[in-house]
């Protein structure tokens, strides 16, 4: 019977996906070990290790299909490790004595890690899929808004104009740099394992390298300089990664919720009939997609400082640091799969209210635009100067409730040096966009490199 959210018949599709699901699945993992069994027999009939007879013979019985699920739970209770029940069913489906060849001179872990770096490498595809469709919708949301005025927020306070394009822009960055970073660690996560018990190869003489370096090609992995059993740091570095990104899912949900308020009303979730509702509250339009990212992002992080407590691994085969990856990265891999497809269907569809953007920028009566002013008469006033007397005049706004032209035009001294019509130029949140659109072009630039 299912007990987490990530298997609820209810709640897993909602925390995590399908797909990720079944990388993870147990069937895949098994079949991940029989690929490697499969992979070693192959490369060491090459080197002629072993038969080409028992070679094909293992072969023709590494398909997961021919397993018995049932007896491979109880082995493994019994054993302590899947690994060698796995070997004990194929040994018995070959012919004769031949299944004996199998798994000659690897050890469980060799198994077990190449068949976790397998796995990983069919999660990380998952994963830059995803990545790559929120990155399309966010470009699309850059050049659409490009031009778009917001108030930008500093400690939820408003602070400057900005535009909601480069708002999205300096997002669809950082995962641009998530795609940059998947790219870089695949090839140092992505070698095989095989070193024997003790990580040196000794059963196999003289032959370990290369019976090593076949298998590799064989997976299609990279070969390792040395053995990693107790090296864990690009399983901690992919764990690091997640953290990262969901981070950066966790940065988007954020900022939809706080825009989804209903004193803001600037942004929404992706609506269809009885989203968000509320089971008293009728006029409830409450996030949803935004609060499950949250709560992953949050789990993610715990579990990725988990992970990293394998990295400290005793000697040459561990006493459990090892088991802590078995237990987080399908965590970590399912609750990122489901933050990346929460994030990607927000950003897909979200609902963009520019008239309100604009209506906030005016909340203040001009306040938003003190720095403006401050910057246009300091040249002939100093800046200090300025600021101090914008900063009086922005007190008496926030006293009277008159709007900020009106207090700057009644000043004696700001007066003499600016115009009204010059004045309501620097309050125009248009013009002080700065370098907005042309960081929004340069994101976009970049993305075609």
């Amino acid at each position: 019977m299912p007990s987490t959210l990530l298997d609820s018949a209810v709640f897993r599709d909602i925390f995590t996906t399908p797909a990720m699901r079944e990388v993870f699945s147990d069937e895949n993992r098994v079949q991940k070990y029989l690929d490697f069994e499969k992979g070693l027999a192959v490369a060491q009939a090459r080197l002629k290790i072993i038969p080409q007879e028992a070679c094909d013979e293992i072969v023709q019985h590494c398909d997961v299909k021919e397993y018995d699920m049932a007896k491979l739970k109880e082995a493994t209770e019994r054993i302590g490790y899947p690994v060698l029940p796995v070997v004990q069913q194929l040994v018995k489906l070959c012919k004769g004595t031949l299944g004996e060849w199998s798994h000659w001179g690897a050890t469980t872990q060799d198994i077990t890690d190449s068949a976790c770096v397998l796995v990983l490498r069919e999660a990380l595809d998952i994963v830059e899929k995803e990545i790559d469709g929120i990155c399309d919708a966010l470009a699309v949301l850059c050049k659409k808004y490009r031009d778009t005025p917001m108030a930008g927020r500093s400690n939820l306070q408003q602070a400057v104009p900005l535009t909601f394009g480069y708002k999205m822009a300096s997002i669809l960055a950082g995962f641009e740099r998530h795609r940059e970073r998947l790219k870089q660690l695949r090839p140092r996560l992505e070698v095989v394992e095989f070193g024997g018990a003790a990580g040196n190869l000794s059963s196999l003489g003289k032959d370990g390298l290369k019976c090593q370096a076949e298998l590799a090609k064989e997976l299609k992995l990279g070969q390792p300089v040395a053995t990693w059993h107790t090296v864990r740091d690009t399983i901690a570095e992919v764990g690091c990664f997640l953290g990262l990104v969901t981070g950066s899912c966790g940065k988007i949900a954020f900022d939809v919720k706080l825009m989804m308020q209903t004193e803001v009303e600037e942004l929404y979730e992706p609506f269809h009939e009885g989203r968000g509702s509320s089971s008293t509250m009728p006029q409830k339009r409450n996030p949803i997609s935004s609060v499950y990212i949250t709560a992953q992002t949050a789990i993610v992080k715990q579990m990725v400082a988990a992970l990293l407590e394998s990295m400290v691994a005793d000697h040459e085969r561990s006493t459990g640091p090892w088991e802590i990856d078995w237990i987080t990265l399908p965590e970590i891999f399912m609750l990122t799969a489901g933050a990346l497809a929460q994030t990607k269907f927000v950003v897909t569809g979200l609902q963009v209210n520019e008239k309100k953007m604009r209506e906030n920028i005016d909340i203040t009566k001009g306040l938003v635009m003190s720095e403006a002013v401050m910057m246009g008469l300091g040249p002939t006033l100093g800046r200090n100067k300025a600021h101090d007397l914008v900063y009086d005049v922005c007190r008496l706004v926030v006293k009277t409730g008159r709007p900020l032209l009106d207090l700057l035009c009644e000043d004696k001294e700001i007066s003499k040096h600016a115009t009204r019509a010059e004045l309501e130029k620097m309050l125009d949140p248009s013009n002080y966009l700065g370098v907005a659109g042309e960081m929004v072009d340069r994101v976009l630039a970049s993305r075609k490199k």
